[in-house]
């Protein structure tokens, strides 16, 4: 069980977001240099007393683990809580807040990372059904894991490591905090319409390209106010691939002690020796030529709960286990029809695809407004998912400054789904080189227009063009609910103001 802290600092718990940092440490490296190696493990031996004599291991984990081989692969369980100080002082049980499975396989084509939603409907042995993160709350991590060998059968778990929200906080600003795309404007202060009087986390998040620092990038990741469970995990899971392509291996290597001393008093683990804590950075490194691959949990929701068929987690858990690199799918352009009356000249129009159709004026009328904020062109869509609506009260033109502390204009544009918690943009920025447009899978030139393609798995996140020394681009929804054509089509019918 959680120790108690001793100040009133938020305790123990979220290293679902936490574990942003540890797969910073670990899925950074595995994403940058594999070559610094041999020199890094060699001074991180000694190292590793900074992580115990800040308290790492003196509240250690107990937990039915399976055993590891020397060098072999290892799956490691991230627990989170929801725990706050008022939960301590009133002695409320802690439910975990984030579950997720990291697992580790140099032989594998990739490292795969699992999110397990907390309100997973799942057989807690001993205490019937409930939601999966009830097991922490009634027999800490060792019933956590328990609850889930359980559920999953053949994935062993290796190792637990449990952290709390001061640490995630923390570590992200040690780090120089995180540029991530926010799909749309995170808001409550638990008045109504927001909050409905409860006593939910406050938070104040607005949409659009920006960096999180601290408490923004634990409120980011942590909502779920008025979104599921699912959708929460994907947020999660895009601020940890952001994370990892933005922090550097020499960052963390050279800011190793401070971290270590943050891993030591905010984490608990089973991990109590130096030389396990080597075997597991070793096997981080050895991973470091296979790309990351995030395994989306095949739940449903059914009312209060998540729920997964047989089959479905089966699939899930074969994926997690043998892990494949995919490769960039070739995606076909929305169709051209060209059509020519007498006396008049041809004229090419792209056919929408399937659940697309021509967007009224909003969009344009919010341009228009934007473009008077704004130095730059101002693009928008011409089409639109059906059903999906502009939110103008989350849209906005903004300051965003690069990591060089230069300032720059950007704009948002924001699309509300039919489905819950599903938004996707338009983003503009006289910033030429963001982070997020670094490493395009794919370019391609589609009427006349040059664009950069970035997957995620088969689906596109983001369709980005340049003009000028601005960059625009679509981002597709956090669970990437807009198929591959619709998020060209989208692309493609966008018209500019000035």
């Amino acid at each position: 069980m959680s120790a108690t802290p001793t100040d009133e600092r938020p305790p123990r718990l979220a290293w679902g977001m936490y574990k942003r940092f540890l797969l910073a440490a670990v899925v950074v490296v595995l994403a940058s240099a594999a070559t610094v190696a041999t020199a890094a493990l060699l001074e991180l031996k000694d190292d590793t007393t900074i992580f115990f004599g800040a308290g790492g291991g003196k509240s250690h984990v107990k937990a039915p683990l399976d055993g590891v081989d020397p060098g072999g692969p290892q799956t490691i369980l991230l627990l989170g809580s929801d725990q706050r100080y008022v939960d301590i002082k009133a002695k409320n049980p802690t439910r975990s807040d984030t579950i997720i499975l990291l697992r580790l396989d140099p032989d594998k084509g990739a490292t795969t990372v699992l999110s397990l939603p907390r309100d997973l409907k799942v057989h807690i042995p001993g205490h019937g059904n409930d939601k999966l993160n009830a097991a922490y709350a009634i027999g800490g991590p060792a019933l956590a894991v328990k609850t889930i060998r359980t559920l999953l059968g053949s994935v062993p778990i290796n190792h637990v490591v449990n952290v709390n929200f001061g640490g995630f906080r923390r570590a992200v600003d040690r780090l120089g905090c995180v540029y991530t795309d926010v799909d749309r404007r995170y808001f409550n202060d638990n008045s109504p319409p927001f909050g409905g009087g409860g006593d939910y986390a406050t938070i104040d998040v607005k949409a659009g390209y920006q960096k999180l620092c601290g408490q923004d990038a634990l409120d980011f990741v942590r909502y779920r106010h008025f979104d599921t469970d699912l959708v929460r995990a994907a947020r999660q899971q895009q601020f940890l691939a952001d994370a990892k392509d933005q922090i550097g291996v020499g960052k963390l290597f050279s800011d190793r002690k401070a971290l270590l001393r943050i891993f030591g008093r905010y984490t608990q683990t089973d991990i109590t020796s130096s030389d396990a804590i080597l075997r597991l950075l070793k096997l981080a490194f050895e991973s470091a030529r296979n790309p990351v691959q995030e395994i989306r949990f095949p739940g449903d929701i059914t009312g209060d709960y998540v729920t997964v068929t047989a089959p479905h987690l089966a699939a899930a858990t074969k994926r997690f286990m043998n892990a494949t690199p995919v490769a960039t799918p070739k995606t076909a352009a929305p169709k051209t029809t060209t059509t020519k009356k007498k006396g008049h000249k041809a004229v090419t129009t792209t056919t929408l695809p399937p659940g697309m159709q021509t967007a009224g004026t909003g969009a344009e009328d919010e341009a228009v407004q934007l473009a008077a904020k704004l130095p730059f062109s101002v693009y928008y869509p011409k089409a639109a998912i059906t059903g999906a609506s502009m939110l103008p009260d989350h849209s906005r033109a903004y300051d965003i400054f690069d990591g060089g502390g230069h300032k720059h204009r950007a704009y948002r544009m924001v699309f509300k789904t039919s489905l819950l918690g599903q938004y996707y943009g338009v983003e503009g920025t006289d910033w030429s080189g963001p982070p997020i447009l670094d490493n395009p899978s794919e370019r391609r030139k589609l009427g006349g227009r040059s664009y950069e393609l970035f997957y995620d798995g088969s689906r596109l996140r983001l369709v980005s063009w340049r003009m000028g020394k601005s960059v625009y681009w679509v981002s597709n929804t956090l669970l990437s609910s807009l198929g591959n054509q619709q998020m060209l089509a989208l692309a493609r019918s966008v018209g500019r103001i000035r």
